[in-house]
């Protein structure tokens, strides 16, 4: 009797995606390590990362500036799309990285890989546009919870058309959020809450609709139900 080994997987591989946005963020992670413990660059290098979060995180007077002028800079702009690979520790870093692998395969799973992409790309910028415009502010932004949040927000969105198709109550796939926010609540009463929280809740929020605009039906079957709350 010949041996056939079961060529399923017991775990869905993880989307390129996924990984390529986990990566980048531990790559940089890892260089921020490097240079501070002194490994490469020497003591020059050992204020890499907040350099680099100067030079590449969110900074609201710049876009107060270009708002003031009238003029667009591409350098400035493109503050907001590299501020959430600048993580301000290592904590902060595993944190953001584990809420992109495990929510972004689920939300990949579900609505495919590009469009994970699209959700935490889209909402990061959302969440420093309204992080400029709540604030009047010279402490930048930086760091992936905007996005991770807007991956907790499309999570949130697929319970909720679940549930709404299995005739749960569709309250409980806000839970996820609840807690987040209580938890971020009694650490910032502790610690201070700090400014960054606005981005995140921007981030949660245009995750969801961001979502909902890209997971085909749902967007119909939210506005249905407002209107019958309505």
């Amino acid at each position: 009797m010949t041996f056939q080994p079961n060529s399923t997987r017991p775990v869905n591989p993880l989307p390129p995606v996924v990984v390529a946005l986990a990566a980048a963020i531990a790559i940089v992670e890892l260089i921020f390590a490097a240079t501070s413990s002194g490994f490469i660059g020497g003591p020059e290098a050992t204020g890499l990362r907040l350099t680099m979060i100067e030079d590449y995180g969110f900074y609201e007077p710049l876009l107060a500036w270009m708002w003031e002028n009238q003029t667009i800079r591409l350098q400035y702009l493109l503050r907001f799309v590299t501020y959430p690979f600048l993580q301000g520790a290592f904590t902060q870093a595993v944190f953001v990285i584990v809420f992109i692998l495990a929510l972004g395969k689920m939300v990949a799973e579900r609505m495919g890989q590009w469009k994970v992409l699209v959700i935490f790309m889209g909402a990061s910028i959302i969440g420093a546009l309204v992080y400029g415009i709540v604030w009047d502010t010279r402490v930048p932004l930086y760091g992936g919870y905007p996005g991770a949040y807007s991956l907790v927000g499309a999570f949130t969105l697929i319970l909720y058309t679940r549930l709404g198709e299995t005739g749960g109550r569709q309250i409980q796939a806000f839970a996820l959020i609840g807690a987040l926010l209580a938890i971020q609540f009694i650490f910032g009463v502790f610690f201070g809450a700090g400014t960054g929280w606005v981005a995140e809740v921007a981030g949660f929020i245009s995750g969801f609709f961001l979502a909902a605009l890209l997971f085909p039906g749902s967007w119909d079957k939210i506005v249905e139900r407002i209107r019958r709350r309505a």
